[in-house]
């Protein structure tokens, strides 16, 4: 056997440490998630949140929105499995062939979508921002923003077909890494638009450009290892090819299934784009969420859907469900205390991350009253990025469909219901009650067909990870009024204080009450701290 497909088994052995291997991920993804920040702090100080702003976020929504529901999002679930299984029955022969395959089935595809897209601009930028067009020139500069971005997809696609076959030969690294090279690019490209002094009309075109070269730099930096990998470009037309074939089947439901989050997305993009400002406070708050998301679901994610194809492939139902529980309870661990203390330290977070420039106080009290609703959805946001992919293992695209048209459902009654009364939040509360309508949806299908999660996860330990989690954001908000009271919020320094402390003392609090309420996944933290290695 090849040694790419026992690096790749690996990833399903009860051996490996699923803590481990997220933590390995966690500290990429966490570099990446920073440079993210510092891209969207540079936005904020040069387009704040306004006309040029939110002209950029929605034109970006387009092939951003395509991206997720068709490569990163579909295309990832449906080719890890199949082409796992591919690399456990034909080798890597069979992995190259597969691969090859799919490229060049994808080249036509995102081709043809590209070329709509930039002929059929305007009339989508109607659809998802109808208003826009009470301001005048922002619809088309929009549009605009809108064709030189479109290129995006089949960039990025490809770079999500190159991490899906990197993470199914259990080498999560350079895919974790791959996204860090879009961030530094985007920000190299802005400080250079800043130092050559353009107006902000030229820095919001500059800015689409430099999107197009990171998502270059994400796909380019992934071909070396693929290369020592043993892959080769290999272009072939074959669209009759069975593990294609299989991809599709995946794809078909599971193209729905994922499409809640881009669904509740555009929902809230046509709402918004009503308030002058709401899709960039929404965008930015996001950000900050995304953070967590980024660092603990799809870290868990990444590792858990690899063991969970290899599981599923080899028909181990136990071990699958012994996986999945033990995703879920590490993800409880680590998305506990942070919805905690995003609820409680909002302002100060979003005061310190993004009001300088032209983001001004105003904005920072409408993006941490979304950040607050948003992070109520935070456990199930991530849950959903070990739930799902379980299903597309066993074969059954249809349940995470019947979840996602549960949240949309959801989603979209709550906004069309609150709106009126709350305005953009409605659009952040819909959006977290539609994931945990998600999450329900999954955690109940698997119990009533499988059995046994409910005992894995609604354990004694889980129950003190709330409780830990619960004193620590009470202690959080004292020292953050404390710190405030001493310090005032004028200036980086007094906002570094009043930003970090809190989350400082916070994080040391909450592994301290975990480590004395006996949480074991406190103790396999400490444990690899100790070691030296990440956990």
């Amino acid at each position: 056997m090849s040694d790419l497909v026992k690096d790749a088994q690996g990833a399903a052995r009860p051996g490996g440490s699923l803590m481990r291997s997220a933590g390995r991920i966690s500290a990429l993804t966490l570099l990446s998630r920073i440079l993210g920040l510092v891209r969207e702090q540079v936005f904020a100080a040069l387009l704040g949140a306004g006309f040029y702003a939110d002209a950029f976020l929605a034109a970006f929504r387009i092939p951003n929105l395509l991206r997720d529901l068709f490569a990163e999002g579909a295309l990832s679930a449906a080719f890890v499995p199949t082409y796992a299984r591919a690399l456990s029955e034909g080798g890597p022969r069979r992995g190259v062939e597969l691969s090859g395959r799919l490229l060049t089935l994808l080249g036509v595809i995102l081709t043809a979508l590209t070329l709509l897209g930039l002929a059929f601009a305007g009339p989508l930028v109607a659809l998802i921002a109808p208003g826009f067009a009470q301001e005048p020139g922002k619809a088309e500069l929009t549009v605009r923003l809108t064709r030189i971005m479109l290129p995006f997809l089949p960039v990025v696609s490809f770079a999500a077909v190159a991490m899906g076959m990197l993470n199914a030969h259990g080498r999560y690294g350079p895919p974790a890494a791959a996204s860090s090279m879009f961030n530094v690019v985007s920000i190299a490209w802005a400080v250079m638009l800043w130092a050559a002094g353009f107006g902000t009309a030229e820095v919001v075109v500059g800015w689409a450009v430099g999107t197009l070269l990171g998502g270059l730099a994400q796909l380019l930096i992934q071909v070396p290892p693929l290369w020592r990998a043993g892959w080769r470009p290999r272009l072939e037309w074959a669209p009759g090819d069975p593990g294609l074939r299989a991809i599709a089947r995946l794809m078909g439901p599971a193209t729905v299934g994922l499409a809640a989050v881009e669904i509740n997305i555009l929902a809230s993009t046509f709402f918004a784009s009503h308030e002058d400002g709401a899709i960039a406070w929404l965008q930015y708050a996001f950000r900050i969420l995304y953070l967590p998301i980024g660092v603990f679901g799809v870290a868990v994610g990444t590792v858990a859907a690899t063991g969970l194809a290899w599981r599923a492939a080899q028909g181990d139902l136990d071990g699958l469900r012994d996986t999945l529980g033990h995703s879920l309870r590490t993800l409880a661990f680590m998305t506990f205390p942070a919805t905690a203390g995003l609820m409680t330290l909002a302002v100060p977070i979003v005061r310190l991350l993004f009001e300088r420039g032209a983001f001004a106080p105003a904005d920072t009290a409408n993006t941490a009253a979304a950040l607050v609703l948003y992070a109520t959805g935070l456990v199930a946001y991530t849950g959903v990025k070990v739930l799902a992919p379980a299903f597309y293992a066993l074969g059954t695209p249809r349940v995470p469909l019947l979840a996602s048209v549960t949240a949309v459902i959801t989603n979209l009654a709550l906004i069309a219901v609150l709106y009126p009364r709350m305005g953009f939040r409605a659009i952040a509360l819909g959006t977290a009650m539609g994931s945990i309508a998600n999450v329900l949806v999954l955690v109940g299908v698997f119990e009533a067909r499988r059995g046994g999660l409910v005992r894995l996860v609604a354990t004694w330990p889980v129950a003190r990870m709330a409780a830990a989690a619960a004193l620590m954001a009470g202690a959080a908000s004292f020292a953050s009024r404390t710190l405030e009271s001493a310090l005032g919020t004028r200036g980086l320094a007094a906002n570094l204080v009043t930003g970090l402390a809190p989350v400082a003392i916070g994080a040391v609090l909450y592994l301290g009450l975990a480590l004395a309420l006996r949480i074991p996944e406190a103790r396999d933290l400490l444990a690899a701290l100790r070691r030296g290695r990440p956990a």
